[in-house]
């Protein structure tokens, strides 16, 4: 062989030993770039509301499932609106399970507002994986996802069993989703003593985790008058009424943020108010009629209660100062959850060490390398008041450290190394939870 001829087969082996390795690590489903794969394919299936498509993402979870030899099966409690349920057999079916619930709907976005396609996942140069849904909440799906894969390679096996939950509808209410699901003999079946759910990204190097959460109060307030003429000052006008009442919510509103602003409480502490909607007007063809008040107008607000309200001076409040019936007003609400479990308790997970699942939370993301902040009620609402509502501890998390929240933003991103860092801490968590053969509070209380 001459020189020219074995540099050439040099390099040829070479060539070949690199294309290998290339290709070896692309198929390894425990590579970095096949698990960013996998949720990049995930965010891009449209589940966008008003129109999810449902059975698209039903048939990619199942693929995972495949892939990871746990049993499936789905459920719809609603025509056309598939729930997929995911198995992890343990070794001991005595013991209570745990669940890991997540949604597969997205909201809406303003395509023209983000810097990259929305369904596209597009990962720029930071490393920004930008999705709708990439914080809300497919990440967490996936991150389940990916930390059994990685328990599974390491030969770990559950005593107790986990199943994995993709409900739809949440970003609607859960109406269709989970809420009939916790109320469902299906759920009564799977024995669960914990459930994870959503939380919220952290804009430091702390996780956020979630014990409770503010219920909705989606209220819409009426007044009605007299027509009059555009030029004619008199008294309880229609939008006269209104005014006033608006003021009175913008009054305690404010009393309410002053609490938040001096650092009193926390968000998911104060009871939220935010004017949503304003209806009045006399419509014509080229808009309104400008010289006639209208005879009713009405405005929506969002209102949320945390558990720790009263939500009978609330109400007492809104008949009286909001919406008196001496001012021509009358109310009603659109949506009205109770801050209270079927049990007449507050909805409120514990988080001392009566709760070994809190515990053991808090150990897991430590034993990650993970700094956990200090436990808050959600200022919003999520599927876990469903289960809560059953009497059952449930936690909001989702391991997103040093990200904004860009939960129903333009421009929602994850970074990849926070989402592979958070499959880590849910390996440890999942580990955890479904080692411990200990006392289970809850189930022998209920």
């Amino acid at each position: 062989m001459n020189f020219i001829s074995h540099h050439l087969l040099l390099l040829s082996i070479t060539t070949l030993f690199l294309f290998l390795s290339i290709s070896a690590a692309e198929e390894d489903p425990l590579s970095s770039s096949s698990i960013v794969s996998r949720f990049q394919r995930y965010l891009q299936i449209n589940t966008v509301q008003p129109n999810p498509q449902y059975y698209e993402a039903a048939d990619f979870i199942i693929s995972q499932a495949k892939s990871l030899s746990l049993e499936y099966h789905t459920v719809e409690f609603v025509v056309g609106k598939p729930l997929v349920l995911l198995k992890w057999p343990g070794s001991n079916p005595n013991l209570p399970s745990i669940l890991l619930n997540s949604h597969t709907d997205v909201v809406p976005f303003e395509h023209h507002k983000w810097t990259h396609p929305p369904l596209g996942a597009h990962i720029d140069s930071h490393g920004n994986i930008y999705a709708r849904g990439s914080q809300d909440m497919k990440c967490v799906g996936m991150q389940y996802l990916e930390a059994i894969r990685r328990l599974k390679a390491s030969g770990f096996e559950p005593v107790r069993s986990v199943y994995l939950s993709f409900v739809p509808d949440e970003e609607i209410g859960g109406h269709g989703g989970a809420e009939k699901f916790a109320e469902s003999d299906e759920f009564k079946k799977l024995n669960v003593a914990i459930v994870l759910d959503e939380g919220l990204p952290s804009p430091s190097e702390n996780y956020r985790a979630f014990y409770g959460e503010r219920s909705p109060w989606w209220l819409v307030i009426k007044a009605v008058g007299a027509p009059g003429h555009g030029a004619k000052l008199y008294d309880n006008a229609a939008l006269e009424n209104l005014f006033k009442s608006i003021e009175s919510v913008r009054r305690f509103r404010a009393s309410q943020f002053d609490l938040l602003k001096a650092g009193l409480k926390a968000e998911g502490e104060v009871v939220s108010v935010n004017m949503v909607s304003l209806k009045a007007g006399t419509p014509s063809p080229t808009g309104f009629v400008m010289n006639l008040q209208p005879s009713e107008a009405e405005a929506g607000f969002d209102v949320r209660l945390p558990p720790t309200a009263d939500p009978e001076s609330l109400e007492r409040r809104i008949a009286e100062e909001w919406a008196p019936v001496s001012r021509n007003m009358t109310f009603e609400f659109k949506q009205k959850e109770s801050i209270y479990d079927k049990f007449g308790k507050p909805a409120l997970t514990a988080i001392d060490s009566s709760n070994p699942w809190w515990n053991l939370l808090e150990e897991a993301v430590r034993n990650a390398n993970g700094k956990l902040g200090n436990p808050e009620i959600f200022p919003a609402s999520t599927d876990a008041r469903y289960f809560r509502n059953q009497g059952l501890p449930a936690i909001g998390f989702s391991p997103m450290a040093n990200t904004p929240s860009l939960l129903h933003d333009h421009n929602e991103f994850l970074n990849q190394a926070e989402y592979l860092k958070g499959i880590e801490v849910y390996e440890s968590i999942i580990k955890s939870y479904a080692s411990y053969v200990g006392r289970d509070n809850f189930k022998d209380e209920l």
